[in-house]
């Protein structure tokens, strides 16, 4: 399909940002979880927060507009079918990703200066999360990620394999999978220092804890440990530059046994590097986030798994959405 070019169509794109603003400054604010269960008027929510009453009406107004709360009189709630993504105490709130976004504003705004290069010259890095944040955003991931995870699984069929390493694993969540598929599999999830109790924790809710071994480190510093038979790199080449990812291939070909299967969930970017558009426009965000990160073609990804030792490689499945996967052998 041809896109719309018109001059309406471009300037909605250019205007996009402001609905993406009014959400991400509410969700600074809290305002979800203030606003749920209990109605408030915006004079009484602008003393609670301190904030400017003109500002915070008009505010809610447009978030109201936006059908993400509810407007009666003059008292607002939180929309009843947006308040559980949104709303802080809830299992199932996305909220840490939001805020997550809302922090990305702040790096995506020195895009212009970045691509002029006159912007300053340090390596960009993500935040340092408390410890509170790094547990709320990797929960956030979980209840986004489990569904992708089980499709994953299918998509891989792990087979015969029996020993998995989950590299930068987080909260277990395509562990989880694979171990639910593979009855007789157990598992190593390698993950920061700060990431492994909350690993813990999720595999414990899950009754797979027994199944797995967890292992702290930083799989760009430490070797990973060996004797697995299949290894998954999930959401994890496109932070790494092209030498880093070969170095981390490396590792993981000596933490497998001969025939072991590596696969790499990733975009994968067709040979033109414009589709999928999820992809390219992904590739923005590791270069104002990382300091050599980008999204990578087919193409690339198998010489690097070639130089790193490794041997028929093939695209196992075709994505849109971060969901493109990658097979390759230990001969």
């Amino acid at each position: 399909m041809k896109p719309d070019n018109s001059p309406d169509a471009i300037l909605k794109l250019a205007r996009q940002f402001m609905e993406s603003r009014i959400l991400l400054s509410a969700a600074e604010m809290n305002l979800f979880t203030l606003l749920d269960p209990m109605p408030s008027t915006a004079k009484d929510l602008a003393g609670r927060l301190n904030a400017d009453l003109r500002g915070l009406t008009i505010l809610l107004d447009a978030l109201t507009a936006m059908g993400l709360l509810s407007k009666k009189e003059d008292t607002y709630i939180s929309a009843p079918d947006t308040a559980p993504f949104l709303t802080d105490q809830s299992p199932r709130t996305v909220l840490p990703m939001i805020l997550h976004a809302a922090h990305l504003w702040e790096s995506w705004s020195d895009l212009t200066p970045k691509i002029q290069g006159t912007g300053l010259n340090k390596a960009p890095g993500s935040r340092d999360r408390g410890a509170d944040e790094l547990r709320a955003f990797i929960g956030a991931m979980h209840v986004v990620g489990t569904p992708l995870a089980h499709k994953i699984v299918t998509a891989i069929q792990p087979g015969p394999a029996r020993n998995l390493i989950d590299v930068g694993g987080a909260s277990g969540t395509y562990t989880i999978a694979f171990l639910k598929a593979a009855p007789e599999m157990k598992a190593t999830l390698f993950d920061r220092p700060a990431v492994i109790p909350i690993a813990r924790e999720s595999l414990a809710e899950a009754g797979m804890l027994d199944r797995v071994h967890l292992v702290a480190g930083d799989f760009y510093e430490d070797e990973l440990p060996g004797g697995h038979d299949l290894a998954l790199l999930s959401a994890i080449i496109h932070q790494g530059s092209p030498e880093r990812n070969v170095g981390l291939f490396r590792k993981v070909l000596r933490a497998m046994v001969p025939g072991g299967r590596i696969i790499i969930r990733d975009h994968v970017m067709a040979p033109g590097r414009t589709e999928p558009k999820a992809g390219a426009i992904f590739a923005i965000n590791m270069l104002v986030n990382t300091a050599g990160g980008s999204t990578y073609t087919f193409d690339e990804i198998r010489n690097w798994l070639g130089e790193a030792g490794f041997a028929r490689v093939r695209l196992l499945k075709a994505g849109e959405h971060m969901d493109a996967l990658v097979e390759a052998f230990k001969t």
